[in-house]
């Protein structure tokens, strides 16, 4: 029996994030009791699901476009491409693949496309499972950057609330510039100047490199009172990383260690030392510091790591 592959995404609709597909191969004998298209099951049904998937499936399978991604070409394409890299990221290739809806083009495999597939399909509504748990997984992970914008509530879909906080903060560095909603609310570096955000998107921009350099964000703006709050608060391994993040426009510069004003470090190791005790942090901690440079267009970073006060 050849190895076939069910795939759909989550995500199509939404104003930000990535679109994300999954391709799964499940075995001839399974058992996931319930299993339905995602978007039928319960948070908690459906959690369980993405589980006993995992333990159960062939392959396993995720593709990611991003939001850059998607507003180079357009959602249907970056919809292709991550359902192609799905398949390219099965351990196990499979040797036929099931799409929910249009087959897939210029794809080396045999494929077909099965209109409303997630509904009867089990190795799509497996699929459907594992994409929308992957994609609700990571904007969450958004949300603690972004919590201006309710991403955990509605993931980047088109809600009332989602549209009040893009009326209110403009568009972020997640959303999808070709969708109108977003396109409607657009900043420019004048509104970030006139409403004193350029530090607060310097944050942002930061936060979101971290998540690219497989870190965890962990939290921003951490209030460490009476000292000093922490910009970012990130994890990479086993190791806790504390950020200091100053932003500047139009030119680009580096800056050395030796050129950080040694007050300043002492004051942030004051503030870790707080947060450190107050959560009883006991694994290596680290202390950087993050350059944003603010350009037409576009964005630098300059990172310091282990910054130390000798």
């Amino acid at each position: 029996m050849a190895l076939t592959a069910g795939i759909d995404e989550a995500g199509r609709g939404s104003l930000a994030g990535p679109v994300v597909s999954s391709a799964v191969i499940l075995p001839e004998s399974y058992s996931l009791g319930g299993l339905n298209d995602s978007k039928l099951l319960s948070p908690k049904r459906r959690l369980e699901l993405f589980d006993l998937i995992q333990k159960q499936a062939i392959s396993i399978g995720v593709g990611f476009e991003t939001e850059s991604e998607i507003d180079k070409s357009n959602i249907l394409q970056a919809t292709y491409k991550s359902m192609q890299r799905a398949i390219g990221n099965c351990k196990i290739k499979p040797e036929k693949a099931l799409i929910d809806g249009s087959s897939l083009p210029n794809q080396i495999i045999p494929n077909e496309g099965i209109i409303n597939g997630d509904s009867f399909v089990p190795s799509i509504q497996a699929a459907s499972i594992i994409a929308k748990v992957t994609r609700d997984n990571y904007m969450i992970e958004l949300d603690t950057i972004l919590p201006e914008y309710g991403f955990k509530q509605h993931k980047g879909y088109g809600t009332k609330l989602h549209l009040e906080a893009l009326k209110e903060w403009k568009s972020s560095p997640v959303h999808r510039k070709s969708f109108s909603p977003v396109k409607r609310n657009l900043p420019s570096i004048q509104w970030y100047i006139k409403h004193n955000k350029i530090g607060w998107l310097g944050e942002k921009l930061a936060a979101l490199h971290l998540i690219k350099s497989d870190c965890r964000v962990v939290a921003m703006n951490q209030d460490c009172s009476p000292y000093d709050k922490i910009d970012i608060i990130a994890k990479k391994n086993d190791t806790m990383l504390f950020f200091e993040v100053r932003t500047s426009i139009d030119s680009y510069s580096t800056i050395l260690e030796d050129q950080i004003d040694k007050n300043e470090i002492k004051q942030l190791y004051d503030s870790i030392q707080f947060y450190i005790k107050k959560y009883s942090i006991s694994t290596e901690v680290r202390l950087d510091y993050i350059l944003v440079t603010l350009l037409k267009g576009d964005h630098k970073f300059n990172w310091i790591k282990g910054l130390s006060l000798n």
